[in-house]
């Protein structure tokens, strides 16, 4: 079950970044259909909606929304070409408008992705070989999906968000918190306050 779900991640990732015909946001849109539609097949994920979750995951977005605006800086100074890096990250989306994005990103991947990667992989990860060891071995995972973007500030950007999403599961396991803190990060920085390459 978690090796048939590792490999499907892959499989889906690479289709995402690896074919270079057809939109990017309907690819990975369809990609985490399918990831998170084999996750419900072997578990139904408990989701409670509440106000103490809604706003821990609401703080949490904002903090790692400025992890990532000091990220884009410092990457300017560890990289020569990290604006361009930075500038084809974007330019995934080109030709696609930002409402669509938005949507897409806080109804769908954000929700479907949070239901995945920390409510199943990572959940099943530590529940087989312990808390810490269960979420870098899915850290990790979640990172090494975002090589066949061939950009490496995406997969470094993947390793940060999936680490610090990892951290936020591993502390309290609250799926709701999870889906918000990721929905509302990935649809503004997409989609309404993107940060601009330096």
């Amino acid at each position: 079950m978690i090796i048939g779900a590792i490999i499907l991640a892959f499989a889906c990732w690479a289709f995402t970044f690896g074919l270079p015909q057809g939109n990017f946001w309907v690819k990975i849109g369809l990609s985490v259909i399918i990831v998170t539609g084999y996750s419900l097949w072997w578990q139904r994920p408990v989701i409670v909606p509440r106000w103490r979750s809604f706003a821990l995951g609401t703080i949490s977005a904002i903090i790692l929304y400025f992890l990532f605006y000091l990220g884009n800086i410092l990457s300017a100074f560890i990289f020569s070409n990290a604006g361009q890096k930075v500038g084809g990250i974007y330019g995934l989306g080109h030709g696609t408008h930002h409402l669509l994005i938005f949507l897409l990103l806080l109804l769908a991947t954000g929700p479907g992705e949070e239901i995945f990667w920390r409510g199943f992989l990572q959940s099943r990860m530590m529940d087989r070989f312990g808390k810490l060891p269960g979420y870098i071995i899915a850290t990790c995972i979640y990172a090494a999906v975002h090589v066949f973007s061939g950009n490496i500030i995406l997969i470094g950007a993947a390793l940060v968000a999936g680490a610090f999403w990892g951290a936020m599961y591993m502390w309290r396991r609250d799926l709701f918190m999870q889906i918000v803190s990721h929905s509302l990060w990935s649809s503004f920085i997409f989609a309404v306050t993107p940060i601009t390459p330096t």
